[in-house]
């Protein structure tokens, strides 16, 4: 597994026992079994989004906190020129890039998403809040719950992010759109 999901698992387990909270305990609020929550924190295990998300807000931390060891320190704006985002590489089909990853207190998670298209079946997976996509190129299919939506460039998309969904690149070529996850 790569040095960056090593590195979140460890920050979990010292945010989780910090909190004083049990690994059960986190693997059942992240609905987890015992044995992928403690993967995860071993970093033998790529975290889905929903995971590092939800995990965030059980332990009362920003996304960042997790992903890359420092809280967002600016509270007016923060700017982030064309990719500069912070990049976060995790499952092999999906390349984030945070856009907003210095602001501190987000009401929303803005990403820049790129997927590659994958044969395997899409995992699906929910988090607190609602979602907002807006497809910049390619094509991608949105799963969500038993619902799919085939989305061109230009299309959007708003929904309840609890329900549990998926994006998929659609042809040999990658999709690349922006996420907004609000909190």
């Amino acid at each position: 597994m790569n040095e960056q999901i090593k590195d979140i698992g460890m920050r979990l387990r010292t945010l989780r026992e910090d909190m004083e909270i049990t690994a059960e305990e986190m693997a059942a609020k992240l609905e987890v079994d015992i044995d992928t929550y403690h993967s995860y924190e071993d970093g033998e295990k790529d975290f889905s989004f929903s995971v590092i998300y939800n995990a965030a807000e059980i332990l009362g931390v920003d996304v960042l906190d997790l992903i890359s060891g420092t809280a967002p320190t600016l509270s007016m704006c923060s700017m982030v020129k064309k990719g500069k985002g912070y990049s976060v590489k995790r499952e092999h089909e999906y390349d984030y890039k945070h856009l907003a990853y210095t602001f501190r207190n987000k009401k929303a998670e803005p990403f820049l998403v790129t997927i590659n298209p994958d044969p395997n079946p899409p995992v699906m997976h929910g988090h607190d809040g609602q979602e907002f996509n807006y497809v910049i190129s390619g094509k991608m299919m949105l799963y969500i719950g038993d619902i799919s939506y085939e989305l061109s460039k230009g299309d959007s998309v708003y929904f309840d992010s609890s329900v549990p969904h998926a994006e998929v690149a659609l042809g040999d070529k990658p999709a690349e759109f922006i996420a907004v996850v609000i909190k």
